[in-house]
């Protein structure tokens, strides 16, 4: 049996959505292990005073298998 367990998280770009989702992912896996699934949860955009973007953000809900420490009674 596994359990997974979910999270959000967002990343952002000055670029697109899809280096938004590429840094926050390859920020995440720096801490957790076994990623399976990343799920588009939301995409906006920051626009500065002059009508530009200056920003791309996705958020993305990440699921990973839960591990259970070392030291917890099975």
């Amino acid at each position: 049996m596994s359990v997974y367990r979910v999270t959000e998280i967002i990343g952002t770009s000055e670029t697109s959505w899809e280096d938004a989702a590429k840094e926050a992912l390859a920020t995440a896996s720096r801490t957790l292990r076994d990623l399976r699934i990343a799920e588009v949860v939301e995409q906006d955009l920051a626009i500065g005073a002059d009508g530009q973007i200056t920003a791309f953000r996705i958020k993305l809900r990440l699921s990973f298998k839960y591990e259970i420490p070392w030291a917890a009674p099975a």
